[in-house]
């Protein structure tokens, strides 16, 4: 938003960033070994949107790659999202030879079809793999993952996890897929180098922004331009309607004295008692080295007020708390000058690429 406003309408924009650095949960750096690191945990860029893609594009060279994922289950590695090579690996030869079969017919090759879809079958023997997929590798990951109870797990998310009729190994099967060759801050580096915008970092927006009676204030004075926020709307309105619940991340880093560490750039653990993956970030631009960099991922309650639970990732997803939600969208409805924008703001899980084409498509309103 800053450089289509710097870019486009000329305007000047200063960017408040709270942390030390710049790219937000993207940013990425080379440790010691020479291996990019994702310091806020793995960022895989994936979007069959062109128009997202060209845009980045116009900020960076890309590094071909097709992120792959495994599953450790009952000792062995299996391919995520389930598929045809998963299912040969899990089943008996003459089994899996004969759901196989039963699959193609009833859905088709190359289709997908959700768990939700496949666990309504009538047929005892595909209900029988959808119900191995789904107490296997999916419930306990999400419970651990979103911090709920299996019952508890929204339609919509379920709705989400496919079954892949093919022997594609590939996570994502979108038209571009590619990592930004010098990283996701160098990207966001040139994004923000143009010269109408300033970078003031180490900065608590809120410590200077004030919203009172329909007026924006900044630094004690009216503002009258854009403000543009992507952090919590709850904390911008200094939980009036009361706290909305996020899930937080702790990465544990680990630098190993081996080539590599596992076979994939990421391995799911769907069973583990505490963490829900480890990835390694060599696989991903390939960099030449004698050690390796891996990073497991431990999920949490976000918590304000405890320096290690303190970063919200996710918003989490109940009819309360976007009815919570809702109340305070409404009141930020009373502030024109106010655009709540991203995953936090907007309380909602984005993809990269969908967070840039949402951007986009804001800043496109605004400009009509």
């Amino acid at each position: 938003m800053a450089e289509r406003f710097a870019s486009v309408l000329g305007w000047k924009v200063l960017v408040l960033e709270q942390r030390s650095h710049i790219a937000g949960n993207c940013f990425d750096q080379k440790n010691e070994q020479g291996i990019t690191v994702h310091q806020y945990g793995p960022h895989l860029f994936h979007t069959s949107k062109p128009e997202v893609w060209e845009y980045l594009s116009r900020f960076t060279d890309w590094h071909p790659y097709q992120h792959k994922v495994l599953a450790e289950v009952a000792g062995k590695l299996i391919p995520l999202p389930f598929n045809l090579n998963s299912l040969h690996l899990v089943y008996p030869a003459e089994q899996a030879i004969a759901l196989e079969a039963k699959l193609l017919a009833l859905y088709g090759a190359g289709n997908k079809v959700s768990i939700t879809k496949l666990r309504e079958t009538d047929d005892p023997e595909l209900a029988e793999l959808a119900d191995w997929i789904y107490y296997n590798i999916f419930v306990n990951y999400t419970m651990r993952q979103w911090g709920i109870k299996a019952e508890e797990i929204a339609p919509e998310v379920l709705a989400r996890v496919p079954v892949v009729l093919s022997r594609d190994d590939r996570y994502f099967h979108d038209t571009f897929q590619a990592i930004p060759a010098e990283g996701y801050t160098v990207l966001i580096s040139r994004l923000l180098a143009h010269q109408n915008i300033e970078v003031q970092l180490k900065q608590n927006a809120l410590d200077r922004i004030k919203l009172e009676n329909g007026q924006v204030w900044l630094d004690g004075k009216p503002f009258n331009g854009k403000l543009i926020y992507t952090g919590m709307l709850d904390q911008l309105f200094v939980y009036q309607f009361g706290e909305l619940p996020y899930r937080s991340l702790q990465f544990v880093f680990r630098q190993l004295d081996c080539p590599y560490f596992q076979t994939a750039t990421t391995v799911n653990y769907p069973n583990a008692p505490d963490f829900t993956r480890i990835t390694e970030f060599k696989h991903i631009l390939a960099e030449p080295s004698d050690s390796t960099t891996i990073v497991t991922e431990y999920p949490q309650d976000y918590d304000k007020n405890d320096p290690e639970r303190n970063i919200p990732y996710y918003p989490v997803f109940t009819a309360d708390n976007q009815q919570r939600f809702e109340k305070y969208k409404i009141l930020s409805a009373q502030y024109p000058q106010l655009i709540p924008l991203g995953r936090l703001a907007e309380y909602k899980y984005f993809n990269m690429d969908d967070a840039v084409d949402n951007a986009l498509i804001r800043f496109n309103t605004i400009l009509k």
